[in-house]
């Protein structure tokens, strides 16, 4: 019986997600732009940044004292610069602030259908997403905006919130992404280091390689992608495109941005190269031949057998260099 709970809460997720707006769910998230909304010269700033993804940043960014006037700030962001494709999002104040739903009232309110998502920052349990979700649905009723419209990205910065995370990536239609936030996350755990998101050279391995796989597959279970949080050394390339390849080994689908900089080299990380594109390509296109022309299950590909878990790799791939806007060569078509 809890078995049948289960897949029927999947299958009437799915059902929810067709009925709602897709246009950023599919969308690239290699760079994720952080922009403090108090900032008028950040903001008008980012449209210009190449990155998939800017969230104006209503919470960390913003003195306590400047929270509320931000709100217009990103507003008029949202409605008057010049955004392209890009997702863009707003990060609102967590649920145990005083300002949450003053956020979401005031920015989704006026901000007009260009908003694609709200952040969530500190979640620790499902209910704060679900809570998110009705008032969003209210909102969107009295703002004019179709019902389901904005979706959802949820923040995992806490130890309650990383126990509860599957339950959080499960907790609602409207979930997008799932972030990992580093900084918070060793405050939480009371973890002796200064300084978030970065290595740490007197732990034998990866000290957040547990984290990252329990956020990587409650995500992947619920159909989300995975975000990790930013890299705090801004200067230090080298450091941020060494510390990204942990991640986009592991399947994540990108990573925060501090600067323009950081966000270039995001995007070269956390796609795919045209050689393993066209490679992908080529491997479909030899399964295809073996099982619908050949009918057989397995064929050589070069010096390698494949099968139908080869198709199911190659495919994440060219699914994720498609994002990334690669196309195949000439040469590989051939």
């Amino acid at each position: 019986m809890p078995r049948c709970g289960v897949e029927w809460n999947g299958l009437r997720r799915r059902l929810s997600i067709l009925a709602m707006s897709a246009r950023s769910r599919d969308l690239p998230r290699r760079s994720c732009l952080s922009t403090p909304g108090a900032t008028e010269k950040f903001l008008a700033k980012a449209p210009s940044v190449s990155a998939d993804m800017t969230f104006l940043d209503l919470e960390d960014s913003v003195a306590p004292l400047e929270k509320v006037g931000a709100r217009k700030k990103v507003v008029d962001a949202i409605k008057n610069l010049t955004w392209d494709d890009r997702v863009l999002c707003v990060r609102i104040n967590a649920w145990d602030t005083e300002w949450t739903y003053g956020d979401v009232i005031e920015v989704v309110g006026n901000a007009g259908e260009r908003l694609d998502e709200v952040m969530l920052p500190k979640v620790q349990s499902a209910a704060e997403v679900v809570a998110l979700d009705l008032l969003l649905t209210q909102v969107e009723k009295n703002s004019g905006l179709p019902v389901g419209h904005i979706g959802i990205e949820a923040q995992i910065e806490t130890a309650r919130g990383l126990i509860n995370v599957e339950e959080i990536c499960a907790a609602s239609p409207r979930l997008e992404t799932v972030i990992f936030g580093p900084a918070d996350f060793a405050a939480s755990m009371e973890m002796p280091v200064l300084t978030g998101g970065v290595q740490v050279p007197e732990y034998p391995g990866d000290h957040f390689h547990y984290v990252f796989s329990k956020i990587l597959m409650a995500g992947r279970a619920n159909g989300l992608q995975v975000i990790d949080g930013p890299y705090l050394y801004v200067r230090d390339l080298d450091g941020l495109r060494d510390f990204a390849r942990r991640t986009r080994v592991l399947g994540y689908d990108g990573k925060w941005a501090l600067t323009p900089d950081q966000a270039a080299v995001l995007n070269e990380v956390y796609s795919p190269t045209q050689e393993q594109f066209d490679r992908a390509w080529d491997l479909l296109e030899a399964y295809r031949k073996a099982t619908e022309e050949e009918r057989k299950g397995a064929v050589m590909f070069g010096d390698e057998m494949i099968d139908e878990a080869s198709r199911k790799m190659a495919l994440k791939f060219v699914t994720r260099g498609e994002r990334a806007g690669l196309s195949r060569s000439p040469s590989s078509e051939a």
